[in-house]
């Protein structure tokens, strides 16, 4: 009866949420029946139940794929130190725009941050490029002028550096957009409490330290955990636009892996197995992440 009187009476919360449950099913639950294949030798022009099964030998290549472990490490050091600059940063832009008095020039400095969201990689791609070029490239240019260096550099054939081209390279792409929902956390956070500190003396930084910090922090958790949970999933737009055939044992991920070794050569069954460790794998650290957060911070997903 409880059920049915909830029913009633959220029927129209019920009715606008039903498309959304229709296309989140058609296009993240349905596309899980092509997960078979992974544990078939797929051949096209044969229905799914006219294959050859072979179990798991796929997973079995692949976890005896010395190159997997090289784009395994690859993918976790870019999505960790993505992961710290992706929090760190826009919370720290979002303290300062909050502290900001000026109106006009607040919003100016927003407009100018959320912008490069909007902008394609192929064209960042094409900026950071000719930014480190050799040949004119303006950090080059710089270093010069500055006496730092006396000769170009090639950053974009040093393959150590690679990570931290990419991780700068988001960082600015979306830093502004990032700091959004912080921002618009800090916002909501009762005046009053701002005054009532001024009153007793706290300075700007201990009220930043004491009120503002903490009345974003289950906002940060929930955040936090989600990303984690997406810690190998991402993507690989950034590195395939950015890199070379000079760096490419620091460029591929596991997305680009699936890519070139399975779909690439026709070898879709081992693609498939791919993108099932990718999947579990973040399903694993989505829960393990949710529970160490709900056990010390009292904070969780789910």
């Amino acid at each position: 009866m409880k059920v049915l009187r909830a029913v009633r009476d959220q029927k129209y919360l019920l009715l606008m949420s039903f498309p959304f449950v229709i296309w989140v099913f058609v296009f993240s639950y349905v596309p899980l029946w092509g997960w078979i294949t992974a544990f078939q030798k797929y051949r096209f022009g044969r229905s799914l139940f006219n294959q050859e099964w072979v179990g798991l030998r796929y997973f079995q290549e692949l976890f005896h794929d010395d190159l997997f472990y090289q784009v395994l490490r690859n993918t976790i050091a870019m999505s960790v130190m993505g992961l710290v600059a992706g929090f760190t940063v826009p919370i720290l832009f979002a303290v300062l725009m909050n502290e900001l008095k000026g109106s006009l020039f607040k919003r100016a400095v927003q407009t100018i941050s959320y912008l490069p969201h909007f902008v394609s990689w192929v064209v960042v791609a094409g900026l950071v490029t000719k930014m480190l070029s050799i040949d004119g490239g303006i950090v080059n240019e710089l270093l010069m002028s500055l006496r730092i260096i006396d000769s170009p550099i090639n950053f974009m054939a040093k393959g150590e550096w690679f990570w931290g081209i990419v991780t700068l390279s988001d960082l600015w792409k979306e830093t502004g957009w990032n700091s959004i929902i912080f921002l618009a956390v800090m916002m909501g956070i009762d005046p009053e409490m701002y005054e009532a500190a001024k009153v007793d003396g706290a300075s700007r930084i201990r009220q930043i330290w004491h009120i503002t910090l903490p009345g974003i922090r289950t906002t940060f958790s929930v955040l936090l955990i989600l990303s984690i949970g997406h810690l190998i999933s991402i993507g690989f737009e950034k590195q395939f636009l950015l890199g070379n055939h000079l760096v490419i044992e620091y460029s591929q991920v596991l997305d680009l892996y699936a890519l070139n070794y399975g779909i690439g050569t026709n070898r879709y069954s081992f693609g498939t197995a791919v993108g099932i460790f990718n999947s579990a794998v973040s399903v694993v650290l989505l829960l393990i992440a949710n529970g160490l957060f709900r056990r010390y911070t009292k904070e969780s997903v789910i």
